[in-house]
């Protein structure tokens, strides 16, 4: 029995849930400079502190309706192979902790080539939790198009 601490975030009414090793911080949504050409998904790049940070809305991600935020949305940043990327969610509302006997499997009837960023479903004494792997939720070349947006950008700078 080995507890694990998660942020949790909500995306529509849904509350997800990603490790907290795997995030560097949560930030307020910052104005974002839209970026030709890039995946739909990409809601432009920001700023963090001297470093071009690529922005990707989880909610256009999932293929969920992507309402515009409001002062509730954040930024949950983290490192995708070594790559740093912000993911754009309607709130982020605490850190718990979940006992990993209390986390289940994926359910066979989600389970599927583009679900593999699931973890598990994570059980609380009033809620499930969806737990994701923020590496996962990109493809491999998904994330290479972000390091080339990066670069391209850092050399304009």
């Amino acid at each position: 029995m080995a507890e694990e601490k998660y942020v949790i975030f909500r995306l529509d009414e849904e509350e997800y849930g990603v490790n907290i090793m795997k995030v560097r911080e949560v930030s307020e949504v910052k104005k974002r400079v839209n970026v030709p050409n890039t995946p739909d998904f990409i809601d432009g790049i920001i700023n963090l502190r001297g470093e071009v940070t690529p922005i990707v809305s989880l909610k256009k991600r999932f293929n969920l309706k992507a309402d515009k935020f409001d002062e509730t949305a954040r930024i949950i940043i983290s490192n995708v192979e070594d790559k740093v990327v912000g993911f754009l969610v309607d709130e982020a509302s605490q850190v718990i902790s979940i006992d990993s006997d209390d986390i289940e499997d994926t359910p066979e009837v989600i389970m599927g080539i583009d679900r593999t960023y699931i973890q598990g479903i994570g059980k609380t004494k009033d809620k499930m939790i969806i737990i994701l792997d923020l590496d996962k939720v990109l493809t491999k070349e998904e994330v290479e198009k972000i390091g080339e947006l990066e670069e391209n950008n850092m050399e304009r700078a």
